[in-house]
């Protein structure tokens, strides 16, 4: 059997979230339900932060208790704050993302806290998470090049990383925020946690602004990683740190690993019809090579 990779897709939360303008929610719901339809079964369909800081999120109240039930997909949502946790519960909720940062400036800009104080709401969030039997991960942010600190150390991503998964996180994003990692970070800063961490519990969130990111996959499965990040149509971008673009594209981070012969689970043509989609309601077209490849051929 074709090793199995898994991938957590988050265009309609990190893809959605720095968008000029607020999806309607019955767009959202058919954008995620067609993801899962093309074989996603891990979707972070939204995020519980205050409306005034990201209202392009701002109906997560009203998304989770709308959209699919048992139909084999986990559903989560970020949450940065107890008031966050309430709303999540609220809604029914039952996988839940935390966050921290690897950088103090962006850790201060994105969540209005340092990095010490970050931690000690994420022990507060995933303790009662846990009460509560939500499944839980983590991430760190800016793990590699921050816009305001330049590179960051591994040394100091990986007490992030244990301390996380000490808390009782299941797994921890290790996330290239930015977009600007190319291969030898990947390497030295994944090498320097899988020393100490499991790869099972560690997976990769890649943006793509230089067009490293599926380089960046393989240093990933280089080094026994097997889980990764990805948005619909190279969807995405961060509020908070300035330049970054999109994420890697789902269809073609699928594309890559089925003809590596690992197995991902998802239908790429109806992966791609679901990115065309939102990117039509976006009024923009799919920031991917698989479309322009499908599109081309069809035009032919």
């Amino acid at each position: 059997m074709p090793e199995r990779v898994r991938i957590l897709e988050v265009g309609p939360r990190d893809g959605l979230q720095n968008e000029p303008r607020s999806v309607p929610t019955a767009a959202k719901l058919r954008f995620i339900a067609a993801l899962a339809d093309a074989g996603l079964n891990e979707i972070e369909a939204s995020s519980f932060v205050h409306p005034r800081a990201i209202p392009q999120l701002a109906d997560a109240d009203a998304l989770f208790p709308a959209g699919p039930k048992d139909d084999g997909v986990r559903y989560s949502a970020l949450v940065p704050n107890a008031r966050g946790l309430d709303r999540a519960l609220a809604a029914g909720v039952r996988r839940i993302a935390v966050f921290t940062a690897a950088s103090e400036t962006f850790a201060q800009r994105n969540v209005r806290m340092g990095i010490a104080q970050s931690l000690a709401v994420c022990a507060d969030l995933i303790a009662r998470a846990k009460v509560a039997g939500l499944g839980v991960r983590g991430y760190v942010g800016m793990s590699f090049v921050c816009p305001y600190e330049g590179d960051v150390p591994k040394e100091r991503v990986r007490p992030l990383v244990e301390r996380l998964l000490e808390l009782g996180a299941d797994e921890v994003g290790v996330s290239d925020t930015l977009g600007a990692a190319t291969p030898r970070e990947i390497r030295e800063t994944v090498g320097h946690l899988v020393a100490r961490v499991p790869a099972a519990r560690l997976a990769l969130h890649l943006h793509n602004t230089y067009g490293t990111a599926l380089a960046n996959v393989l240093a990933g499965l280089d080094l026994g990683l097997r889980s990764f990040d990805a948005a619909a149509a190279g969807l995405g971008g961060c509020p908070y740190a300035p330049g970054a673009a999109g994420n890697l594209a789902t269809e073609d981070l699928v594309y890559m690993l089925e003809r590596m012969g690992y197995a991902t689970g998802v239908d790429l043509e109806r992966l791609v019809a679901a990115g065309a989609a939102m990117a039509t309601q976006l009024g923009r077209e799919p920031d991917s090579r698989s479309w322009r490849v499908r599109g081309s051929v069809r035009e032919r």
